[in-house]
């Protein structure tokens, strides 16, 4: 790093004496000013926060996006830990009840299922977005003590907790409501992919030998 900006410094004061428009203090100036410059100018970007722009956030804490979907009640990444291990969503199976073939009994099952968990998440959504709004005006204002964080972090926690719930019991639900072909099929549809040779047996290969050879129970 000290070479390089050395070598900065030369190859300047080499194009100044050239021209005679500056005298040696005026490089050495110049000098000491590249050299305190640059550095500040190579690191600028590895301060750079990951945040920034985010301070322009009414609630710094949520993103427009964010409140969107909890004031609409969506999942908001909670329900990943279903989601990703088999356990369908209702509004997606809703949302592709045509290619996984819903049966019309299964349709009104899910969509009971649905706007259970979204009556009870739009409401916690609102109350989530509430409390970070007031932590987030405890901080602006100056006026927060480890008592009342404390507070607003229960707080705060205690709803999360209770929406993440909402989401992952209504997921919890829908195996006993799909196939097991119809879960495969949403799977597919989603992009899901699984390594599971249990879950995935080749065509053309026995399932009872295929489950037996690869230990599945």
């Amino acid at each position: 790093m000290v070479n390089f900006i050395g070598m900065i410094i030369d190859v300047l004061a080499g194009l100044v004496l050239e021209r005679k428009h500056m005298n040696i203090k005026s490089v050495s100036k110049l000098g000491v000013f590249i050299f305190l410059v640059i550095p500040c100018l190579l690191f600028a970007e590895s301060y750079s926060s990951k945040y920034k722009g985010e301070e322009l956030r009414k609630i710094k804490t949520l993103s427009q996006d964010d409140i969107s979907e909890l004031q609409k009640g969506g999942g908001w990444g909670l329900a990943k830990a279903a989601e990703l291990n088999g356990y369908p969503g209702p509004l997606h199976i809703l949302q592709m009840e045509s290619e996984i073939s819903l049966t019309p009994k299964q349709k009104n099952k899910i969509q009971e299922l649905y706007r259970e968990m979204n009556s009870r998440a739009v409401v916690l959504g609102q109350e989530l977005i509430d409390l970070e709004g007031k932590l987030n005006t405890a901080f602006a204002e100056r006026e927060i003590d480890n008592e009342s964080l404390e507070e607003y972090i229960n707080a705060i926690e205690a709803i999360r907790s209770s929406l993440r719930m909402v989401h992952l019991s209504a997921h919890l639900e829908t195996p006993n409501i799909l196939s097991e072909a119809q879960i495969t099929l949403y799977n597919q549809l989603r992009g899901y992919s699984s390594n599971d040779p249990c879950k995935n047996i080749p065509k053309g290969h026995n399932a009872t030998m295929w489950k037996m050879h690869n230990g599945c129970n």
